[in-house]
This record gives structure tokens, C-alpha cells and sequence, in this order.
């Protein structure tokens, strides 16, 4: 077997290192020593696309959020559903990995850094979501291996009612959010519908071709009766109890 060669390292702003490995035409990002993604398996990234801008491909002038670049699978597939016109923005908090994408990783997906509806922010998510007050019509989150970080502690938030308050506040229209898990999360499905959005949970292959496991999208859309943004489930339901 041929051996791992390593083609690059970073940091997060944590301190944590990350390493772009190459192996018999197979790439592969460790996080901490943790294979974090491979080039093998991106069905499930490139279905998030597709339920996440279900109803984003068919408006005349798109903004969609990707946050997370990975490997770019995600980002093709965005830009391969979405009309010239669309603006779509990278949400990636480790510079290196972008350099990666525009070096060694973007001819995997066809360079789409290079395409001009492309808007890259080296910033945690956190922040672009904080700044964007109704500016989304599709959020796409594959920033860990699901609700239950594992890759950025700090991204525990994003998962609970503050974060989903948050992603709330940035979508407009009957917008929609996507996240990307590894896992089914029960909990994390109701959250979504404390926080107004109708949701769709699909279980959907690693890999585009049968066999391998299978990964879960979350889908939540807008709904007409969503809570006022800044609210949150313990508020709700501290206002019922004094009704």
C-alpha cells in the first residue's frame, strides 16, 4: 500500500492542527489526528445542497450561505443548482483550507473559488450569521461532524436556540437552513421546530454510488407563524405559564 504523503498543514484559530494528506489519488483532512473528511465520500455534502437550495434555485437572485468550505464538494454543488445571478457566500474559519482549495483541493471540484458568484469570509459562521440580518435565502451548515460539535466547541451554540435564533434572524422569505451530520439528533430536529422552522430530515449516502454509510441532512424552512426573532423556547415558555 502506498504510503500517506502530506501535502500541507494549519491551525485553527484554537491552536488545533489540521493536515491535507494524498494517498493513491485519495485526499483526506484530519482534524487533531481525526480524519475530519475524504475526497472518497461526498454524496451526503452534495445532497446538502440540494435540499438546502430547493427553493433558492428557482428565485431570480439567490444569496446563499456555505458555511464551511471543506473540500468544496458543497460549494460545486451550490453553484452547479443556483443561476448565474445567485451570490453565494464561503463562511470558512481556517485560512489554510482555503488556500488548500485553491491549490491542491480545486481541481476536485472543478475550482470554484474561482467562479465570480463566489464571496469567500475567513471568519467563524457565528459572526457572518450575527452580521447578516435578513440577508440569506438558504443557509448550508457542514462546519462538524453534526449538532454535536466534535471539530469547534464553540459551535455548540449555533446548534441551540440562541444559534437557531440567530440563522432565523439572517434567512428571509420562507428561507431555509441545512445541516449536515453524520448522525440522527432527535433533539436537535425539535429544537428546529421550537425555533419555527418545518422541518425534513433525510438520510442519505456518504458516497454517490451504493454501499458505505449513510449521513443526515436537517432541513429546515421558514414558516409563516415563526416566532419573533430574538425569542427563544424558555422565553415562550416562561410567557405561557403567566398566561
Amino acid at each position: 500500500m502506498n504510503p500517506w504523503e502530506l501535502l500541507g498543514k494549519t491551525r485553527t484559530p484554537a491552536g488545533d492542527e489540521m493536515a491535507l494528506m494524498l494517498r493513491s489519488g485519495e485526499y483526506v483532512i484530519l482534524a487533531s489526528g481525526k480524519t475530519l473528511m475524504s475526497s472518497r465520500m461526498h454524496g451526503s455534502e452534495e445532497a446538502l445542497a440540494a435540499l438546502g437550495c430547493g427553493d433558492a434555485r428557482h428565485l431570480p437572485h439567490p444569496v446563499v450561505l456555505v458555511g464551511g468550505l471543506g473540500m468544496g464538494f458543497t460549494l460545486r454543488a451550490t453553484l452547479d443548482l443556483l443561476p448565474r445571478t445567485a451570490t453565494v457566500v464561503v463562511a470558512e474559519l481556517v485560512a489554510g483550507v482555503v488556500d488548500w482549495n485553491r491549490g491542491p483541493l480545486g481541481p476536485l471540484t472543478e475550482h470554484p473559488l474561482r467562479d465570480q458568484r463566489v464571496h469567500v469570509e475567513v471568519d467563524d459562521v457565528n459572526a457572518v450569521l450575527r452580521a447578516s440580518q435578513g440577508r440569506f435565502d438558504a443557509v448550508l451548515l457542514d462546519i462538524d461532524n453534526g449538532p454535536d460539535a466534535f471539530t469547534t466547541e464553540g459551535n455548540d451554540w449555533l446548534y441551540n436556540d440562541g444559534g437557531l435564533a440567530t440563522i432565523r434572524a439572517a434567512l428571509r422569505g420562507r428561507g431555509t437552513v441545512a445541516v449536515w451530520s453524520a448522525f440522527q439528533d432527535m433533539k436537535f430536529e425539535q429544537r428546529l421546530r421550537w425555533a419555527g422552522f418545518q422541518v425534513q430530515t433525510e438520510r442519505v449516502r456518504a458516497r454517490l454510488s451504493k454501499g458505505g454509510p449513510k449521513h443526515v441532512i436537517f432541513c429546515g424552512t421558514m414558516t409563516a407563524d415563526a416566532p419573533p426573532a430574538g425569542s427563544t423556547r424558555r422565553g415562550r415558555l416562561e410567557a405561557a405559564r403567566k398566561l
